[in-house]
């Protein structure tokens, strides 16, 4: 990738901090195409360069498209070097965020941030913050950035895209802007009525809650439907029929999902930072993560109670991914459930039509090996699948089935 020499940059209207991943890219994009001059600022040259050549390193619903529109116009600039961040009135701060081994949060990401973006940032500039944080993250960086004597405006303003449909749901979901000034929430608020008309004004921590909460509200729903399955399967019933039976034309059970591998880089980590953040340490969020964290296991249990032992079986795993339709394997269950199928003595070949990966086989060899089949993740090329006579356990119901353990 080349970048243009120091002395011929221009100024950018925002910058991007973490912006080459699964949600600055996607921001950075939807901000080009209003007609802003967005910097991507990313500390991984190889996805720099994949952006550059055009291509889009993850999967996301018309991100193709957009990338090869808008890399022509030159309103897309890619850098690893801060200085970027110097160039930009806007800051936009979209870092991961995780719970250390403790389970609590890990607040040194921001502590990095701040000695990165210090040095270089414009006084004035506003800083908005993306990630999910820990409550009173906000004001904590507020209070860092000024004891380093940088006066700018600062702002929460909460990513609550589903992964695969950003573009789509930044111009049809409300954005949240938390602010403790009616300067910076003015200024955030302008920034996001680029890509939609509706904003909802907050505090900083009102903000960081309401995300927090979000996710850890589906969480728990989660946790309940895979609760409810497991007792239905204990009690030697169809789950099928039963939820059917709540859900049919009845619009009060309506949002009770099914079951399935709740995963992926946020719910989990969300509400462990809510355990962390309140001084009863969260039950039913503690309660939410046992269930769903002991999917994999209740299977494997269910298999070995089946057939005494898995050793000298091999089971084959469909879909790696955390979800469905989706190449992004980070916290996804499926791999839990196949080092737990290992432990317990099977020969485990595991299929993903997304995910890239050389410990992955082709979905004929994993159809043609298997004693039994596992539907990791839902995608919709498994439901075309013949698999009568087969063992499969797919509590998705996404081999058309029937909800099957």
């Amino acid at each position: 990738m080349v970048e243009e020499p120091a002395a011929e940059r221009s100024d950018l209207d925002v910058a991007v901090l973490g912006g080459g991943g699964h949600v600055g890219l996607p921001l950075s994009l939807a901000f080009a195409d209003t007609g802003l001059r967005v910097g991507v600022y990313d500390i991984h040259r190889p996805t720099l360069d994949a952006i550059a050549a055009g291509r889009m390193p993850f999967l996301e619903n018309g991100a193709d498209e957009l990338l090869a529109r808008i890399l022509p116009t030159g309103r897309l600039e890619l850098g690893s070097d801060p200085s970027m961040l110097g160039r930009a009135d806007v800051i936009v701060v979209v870092i991961g965020t995780p719970v250390d081994e403790f389970l609590g949060p890990s607040t040194r990401v921001f502590e990095r941030a701040v000695d990165e973006i210090a040095p270089h940032m414009r006084d004035g500039a506003l800083v908005v913050l993306r990630s999910t944080v820990y409550p009173g993250t906000t004001a904590y960086v507020a209070q860092e950035l000024e004891r380093r004597g940088r006066r700018v405006d600062l702002a929460f303003c909460p990513e609550r895209i589903a992964e695969g449909h950003a573009l789509e749901e930044y111009r049809s979901l409300p954005q949240i802007i938390g602010a403790d000034s009616p300067g910076a929430g003015d200024r955030a608020e302008a920034l996001f009525r680029r890509l939609t008309s509706q904003t909802i004004r907050t505090s900083t921590k009102e903000a960081e809650l309401t995300k927090l909460f979000t996710n850890a509200w589906r969480y728990m729903k989660f946790a309940i439907a895979n609760q409810f399955f497991a007792i239905a399967d204990q009690a030697g019933v169809d789950y099928t029929s039963v939820l059917r039976a709540i859900r049919e034309d009845y619009p009060r059970a309506r949002d009770l999902p099914g079951p399935g591998f709740a995963a992926g880089p946020c719910l989990f980590k969300d509400t462990m930072q809510l355990a962390a953040f309140t001084s009863d340490h969260f039950p039913m969020g503690q309660a939410a993560m046992q269930i769903n964290e002991g999917m994999p296991a209740y299977i494997v249990a269910a298999l070995e109670r089946r057939h005494g032992s898995l050793r000298g079986k091999t089971v084959g795993i469909l879909g790696m991914a955390f979800k469905a339709e989706s190449d992004d394997i980070r916290a996804s269950l499926s791999f839990k459930l196949r080092k737990l199928l290992g432990w317990a003595g099977a020969t485990v070949l595991a299929t993903d039509p997304y995910v890239e990966d050389h410990r992955l086989v082709a979905l004929e060899d994993v159809l043609e090996r298997s004693d039994i089949l596992v539907v990791g993740a839902p995608h919709r090329a498994y439901r075309s699948l013949d698999l009568s006579g087969r063992e499969v356990v797919d509590i998705w119901d996404a081999t058309g089935g029937g909800i099957r353990l």
